[in-house]
């Protein structure tokens, strides 16, 4: 099972096209102009400028063609989803978004609005400002979250620390989106104070400053997220592939781990904490409906990826 899990990780194209921007990501970050007004920017799930006794969150995010194409409701209210949960991921409040959207076919771009619209106010989430080309040649859409965080209470995806505890956090209570069997759905079919409730719990831990760094679960699945965080850490990590619970209701549609690891899973993060506040963060979570454990280890091999099952483990590829 190792090696298989092993395979699985090294083989997925959203891990691998991740890797692909890292030297874009590289250069902007060495080659743009620098402001002291910016706390913390790339590589951040949501950059934090200074003002006053607050952090301004920013985050930016644009949807695949093919799932527009494909998905064009399902698209719209996923431009909302993924700003929403990169501000609480690190413990911030979203404010408002705004949106770019551009299409050929005038019923397509309809659902994408709708989408959006639903996503708006699922989350209660007023669309401030954006730009739309209902002639364009091609479907794109992007979105920009902005937030608040008070200045204390920010959660980078930088600050993972040597020895800390790596903390699986999910909301076990979803299904299986229509749209993708790789898709773990926790939101649709909730109503907004459910939603935003269990949201509420990354306040309540970057409040009390239970972790270090944290990120929320997308596209990369369990396996990617941790890379990234890795990666803007400076650290690496070691999992135990035996602790990583899957929901059962994907159990019970004979989901397999070496599949569960590539969901991207929604209302779901990744976060290091050192042992004396991870007792008190997976409480935190457990008392607002998700399901936490630690899975492993920081440890100080930079950018190096080490899973095992207690009996044997092996080093994966490092993320440079």
């Amino acid at each position: 099972m190792l090696e298989k899990i092993a395979k699985c990780i090294q083989q997925n194209q959203n891990i691998i096209e991740k890797k692909e921007i890292n030297p874009i990501v590289d250069y902007i970050d060495a080659h743009s102009f620098k402001s002291a007004a910016i706390f913390s920017d790339i590589g951040e799930d949501s950059a934090a400028v200074r003002d006053t006794d607050y952090f301004i969150l920013v985050t930016t995010d644009r949807i695949k063609t093919s799932y527009i194409e494909t998905f064009p409701y399902g698209a719209g209210f996923s431009s909302i989803l993924v700003g929403v949960d990169d501000i609480f991921c690190c413990g911030g409040i979203p404010l408002a978004a705004s949106v770019i959207l551009s299409f050929k076919d005038k019923d397509i771009g309809q659902k994408i609005i709708e989408g959006i619209c639903e996503g708006s106010n699922k989350f209660k989430i007023p669309i401030i400002r954006g730009h739309t080309n209902p002639n364009g040649l091609s479907y794109e859409l992007s979105s920009t979250m902005i937030g608040k965080i008070k200045k204390g209470n920010y959660i980078s995806a930088k600050n993972a620390k040597l020895n800390d505890n790596i903390i699986l956090a999910v909301d076990f209570d979803g299904k299986v989106a229509t749209a993708s069997k790789l898709y773990w759905d926790t939101v649709t079919f909730k109503d907004s104070e459910t939603i935003l409730n269990k949201r509420k719990s990354m306040n309540i831990i970057a409040e009390k400053k239970l972790a270090n760094s944290s990120k929320d679960i997308s596209n990369g699945g369990i396996f990617g997220t941790i890379l990234q965080l890795i990666r803007y850490s400076q650290v690496g990590a070691n999992i135990n592939i035996n602790k990583i619970q899957i929901p059962p209701k994907l159990i019970e549609q004979n989901y397999t781990l070496d599949i569960y690891i590539k969901m991207y899973l929604t209302t779901s993060y990744i976060l290091t904490s050192p042992e004396n506040n991870t007792r008190a963060l997976i409480k935190c979570f457990e008392d607002f409906g998700l399901t936490a454990h630690c899975i492993g280890k920081i440890i100080k091999d930079k950018n190096l990826l080490k899973i095992s099952d207690s009996k044997e483990s092996i080093d994966l590829f490092t993320n440079k």
